[in-house]
């Protein structure tokens, strides 16, 4: 039997189905939002996982190319690893249903989004977000739900849900909200320097929107729900619990006690270890509780700092940011570089300028084909002292080159001021906190430094948050590593002076209110400006030239109709330019074409082949030709030369137009070869172009005399 369910949402139905579909799966739920069709399942192990400490949540998102009425690229035909934007969708799914799950469950949960069907204007990934919300609720998986997703934009400074494509384009803000009805979970968007305030009342108009869509799903648990699993829990005895936290208390808060990451970890590490050994023989069976008890009793302690002396553990203040130190031209050789340290944390972020036609092209079932600002994030294992080998990207290093893009790309000039494709690769050589903002200052100092004329320099932050049980917080500014493990928020930031371009937020409990995000975004203005001045101190402007080693971009525009003869039959004509002047050119279908050399010599020659071939005859005008071929009734004239063998124009001039006096025979005033002074008469309907050496001589006797 098929139950089906509707709401409208922003003037659109959508439409929840259950029970005719992937039946075997412990929950499943098809959401159909317009023609956009995505189809959810839930399913999960029979028994805990032996022997880990840790959630084993799987999320995978899968595009399918079919969706969008497309057959996918390449030679195999078929949909191949995840693109960057089903990644980006996998971690937006698990990100607010992720602190959901009972603390403690080790059941393996997979969760997988199939895309089915894509109408532009409805996204697919909010409506992924509903769906396993319901696919969850309605198996017999606990989860603390439901859960609802939405997009927030902004047209013409109205707050619009989930706009359409048009809109997009046209809006300055794009944020994807998640939460429940009590509270949100997740925020994830761009902005187009979007003030903290205006920021703050979309986060909150969307969550009004996510209200409505949790209520519409409670009549469906209600009908559907199946009876949930057991939770079989790992717990410590209260016996035991006791007992380190008399022995343990004063030796994990004087480890703990350390500025300094690598010496701190070191102290911690000798200190569990000694109270690992100090009840190897009381309790010999039960080290695992041991152990267990000794990260839970760490971590009261660092929230306990925090909450009740304002303290941190290396020292700072709540709001205090670490040391910052700024460098550009780290590199010799590549077109910017910047290197930005803050505190344990250090990124070398480096920018590359290439032609327009080296933008990237996605291939995925997004608005967007391809895009001129790219931005790779790559973090190495000895960038937090780990020994493990270096593959791929992983889902954390594309979701964090991502955000740092979206950072950026809100300042990055339009390809008519800049005409270039802008590449950033962000190298976090060190690690201890909010690589990803990090990334985006350093990559704002290597754009400046590249001459990349960025509208204003950004600059980003992460903020944490430890809340007490009492409903009492405290909002940490430029978090380290030990407090965004043991806190309840990574709440990162980034924007200019006027405003925001990116936010991303996590929570590790079941939601935050009004006051908190309020609180958080007040904090990590005052803090994104503190480092702004850190990076202005270094460079405040981007570089008037460009590195002796880029590429100079020359700009020409040519008639439309005229990009045949410049491509040539088979792209023979381009491919002799090219060739003969070593540059890289791009033609787009508006006729504006790019040349691309690192020597202005070259260019210069590129660009007079090009003139040469798009040249037309101009009636009225003079100019300096070579006699061609010659007949009894007059001599034809190159006037405008054919280039690497491409055909020249010429005209006639009649033998009655060769001289003031009469001419009997041509070759009496000309012969082959000769360079002569013609002036273009007319152009007949044939397109014929006639020419008069004699109007050229007059002209020039009346000068004369």
């Amino acid at each position: 039997m098929v139950h089906k369910y509707q709401i409208e949402v922003a003037g659109r139905p959508l439409i929840i189905e259950v029970g005719q579909v992937a039946k075997q799966a412990n929950g499943a739920a098809l959401v159909r939002y317009g023609d956009t069709v995505v189809l959810v399942t839930a399913t999960a192990s029979k028994e805990p996982r032996e022997g880990i400490d840790f959630f084993p949540l799987t999320v995978d998102y899968e595009e399918k190319q079919y969706a969008a009425g497309k057959i996918p690229g390449g030679f195999i035909k078929r949909e191949g690893r995840a693109t960057e934007i089903a990644t980006l969708s996998a971690r937006m799914i698990d990100r607010p249903i992720r602190p959901l799950f009972p603390k403690g469950f080790r059941n393996d949960i997979h969760i997988v989004a199939t895309v089915l069907s894509v109408e532009k204007d409805n996204a697919p990934d909010v409506s992924a977000i509903v769906g396993a919300s319901v696919a969850l609720n309605i198996s017999n998986i606990p989860f603390a739900g439901p859960v609802a997703a939405v997009v927030v934009g902004m047209v013409d400074g109205q707050l619009v849900i989930n706009p359409t494509v048009e809109q997009t384009i046209n809006g300055d803000m794009h944020i994807t909200v998640a939460g429940t009805k009590d509270a949100i979970m997740m925020v994830e968007g761009n902005a187009n320097e979007v003030p903290e305030a205006t920021v703050l009342e979309a986060i909150f108009h969307a969550h009004e929107e996510i209200k409505k869509i949790c209520t519409f799903q409670e009549p469906i648990i209600a009908e559907l729900g199946q009876p949930k699993m057991e939770v079989v829990t790992f717990t410590v005895s209260e016996e035991i619990e006791e007992a380190v936290r008399e022995y343990g208390t004063a030796l994990l808060e004087e480890a703990v006690r350390n500025p300094e990451k690598k010496s701190r970890e070191a102290h911690m590490d000798a200190a569990k270890d000694k109270i690992l050994e100090h009840f190897a023989e009381t309790y010999p069976e039960e080290l695992k509780q041991v152990d267990t008890m000794v990260d839970k009793l760490l971590k009261e302690i660092v929230r306990r700092m925090i909450l009740e002396d304002g303290d941190r553990v290396d020292g700072r203040k709540l709001k205090e940011i670490r040391p910052i130190s700024c460098e550009v031209g780290y590199l010799p050789r590549p077109h910017g570089s910047g290197l930005f340290t803050r505190g344990q944390t250090q990124v070398l972020s480096v920018t590359t300028l290439g032609a327009i036609s080296e933008e990237q092209i996605l291939d995925g079932l997004g608005i967007a084909e391809s895009k001129r600002y790219i931005h790779h994030y790559n973090f190495p294992p000895y960038s937090v002292g780990e020994v493990r080998p270096i593959r791929g990207p992983g889902r954390r290093e594309i979701g964090h080159g991502a955000l740092a893009e979206r950072a950026l790309s809100a300042v990055i000039p339009s390809e008519e001021e800049f005409p270039y494709t802008i590449r950033v690769v962000s190298e976090v050589l060190e690690s201890n906190g909010s690589s990803s903002m990090g990334s985006v200052c350093g990559s704002t100092l290597s754009l400046m430094h590249a001459g990349v004329p960025i509208k204003r320099p950004v600059s980003g932050i992460a903020m944490g948050l430890v809340k007490g049980e009492d409903g009492e917080f405290a909002i940490l500014s430029d978090i380290q590593g030990i407090e965004d493990a043991l806190g309840d928020m990574d709440f990162k930031l980034a924007g200019t002076e006027v405003g925001v371009t990116a936010i991303q937020m996590d929570i590790k409990i079941t939601g935050v209110n009004r006051e908190v995000v309020a609180a958080a975004l007040q904090q990590a203005r005052e803090g994104r400006m503190f480092i702004m001045d850190k990076m202005l101190a270094v460079i405040d402007q981007p570089s008037p030239e460009l590195s002796p080693y880029a590429p100079r971009m020359t700009r020409m525009v040519i008639p439309v109709d005229k990009i045949r003869e410049v491509i040539g039959p088979g792209g023979k004509t381009i491919h002799k330019i090219v060739d003969e002047t070593g540059c890289k050119i791009d033609i787009e279908d508006d006729g504006s074409l790019y040349i691309l050399a690192t020597d202005e010599e070259a260019a210069r020659k590129a660009k007079h082949y090009v003139e040469s071939i798009v040249a037309d005859v101009e009636v009225g005008k003079t100019y300096m030709g070579t006699v061609k071929r010659i007949m009894d009734f007059g001599a034809f004239v190159e006037i405008i030369p054919g280039v690497l063998g491409t055909q020249g124009k010429e005209g006639l001039v009649h033998i009655s137009q060769l001289a003031e006096e009469r001419v009997n025979k041509v070759t009496d005033v000309v012969k082959i070869g000769d360079q002569i002074l013609v002036k273009v008469t007319e152009i007949d309907k044939q397109g014929r172009v006639n020419l008069s050496r004699k109007a050229v001589l007059k002209n020039t006797t009346k000068v004369i005399r």
